[in-house]
């Protein structure tokens, strides 16, 4: 009788053994999380250590593009991306069968219109001289803002392709110069003022504080960035922990900490 129990509990060990590593496995969740490299990389992986003290492991996928992310996301590549605003994600959506959908803003990247001679878009004189990106997303966005700042007015719905064709009332003849985005910083010191979206900013060292006279609000379609999820997955409660993890003091320390002013928090 004794025999038979014992090996009745040898039997048993193996099942145990498995259950309990069933358990461990449920709790030492893993996902992917996708971004570009830059800042929104280096957010993704600050969020990644406050995941990993919260049984949360995120395995952070950089990209150097910004077409490579939706397509991963979308095929199953990886379970939740970070990089974009909503009009980016709209236009995937209205390009491709497999759709995706936000969760989350994650951080703010304004467009702001930057002087190294004016301290104000008010003391911008007759005639200045203002360049703005050359590109047809950044280009339009650019107009928007100088629209929004009452500088001019555009034509009636005028988008993010809205071009300098479209300005329909130029109060102090402002000239405008398009640029390559990467390089506006540069023209600075031969213009009045330039129209510059954050990520150059952030790598040419110029300060919004200092130099930034007018930015985006900081609910601009175009300057809220976003936590990416298949529509499928959008009730995922991993992926919620994971949104709930980056909307947290502290993250917002992290971005204050870092970035001192040139990337906010979106939430």
């Amino acid at each position: 009788m004794f025999n038979k129990k014992i090996v009745k509990l040898l039997t048993l060990l193996p099942l145990i053994f498995g259950l309990a590593a069933c358990g461990e496995t449920e709790k030492n969740e893993v996902i992917k999380v996708g971004a570009t490299v830059g800042p929104h990389a280096e957010v993704v992986e600050a969020v990644a250590e406050e995941a990993a003290k919260q049984g949360l492991t995120v395995e952070v996928v950089i990209f150097s593009d910004y077409i490579t992310p939706n397509a991963a996301l979308a095929d199953g590549s990886l379970d939740l991306n970070s990089y974009q605003h909503l009009p980016f994600l709209n236009n995937f959506n209205s390009n491709s069968d497999q759709k995706i959908t936000s969760i989350g803003h994650s951080i703010l990247m304004r467009m702001g219109i930057y002087s190294n001679k004016y301290k104000s878009i008010a003391d911008l004189p007759d005639n200045a001289k203002i360049s703005i990106p050359n590109d047809p997303t950044n280009g339009g966005r650019g107009l928007l803002l100088l629209a929004d700042a009452k500088l001019i007015t555009l034509k009636p719905g005028a988008d993010a392709k809205t071009t300098v064709y479209d300005i329909v009332d130029n109060p102090k003849n402002f000239q405008f110069i398009e640029v390559e985005a990467a390089q506006l910083p540069r023209t600075l010191d031969d213009v009045d003022a330039s129209v510059i979206t954050m990520n150059y900013v952030m790598s040419a060292g110029l300060s919004p504080k200092e130099q930034g006279i007018y930015l985006e609000s900081k609910d601009a379609e175009f300057a809220v960035m976003n936590i990416a999820a298949r529509v499928e997955d959008k009730d995922n409660e991993t992926y919620k922990k994971f949104v709930k993890i980056f909307q947290s003091e502290a993250t917002r320390e992290f971005l204050d900490k870092t970035f001192k002013g040139t990337i906010e928090a979106a939430f």
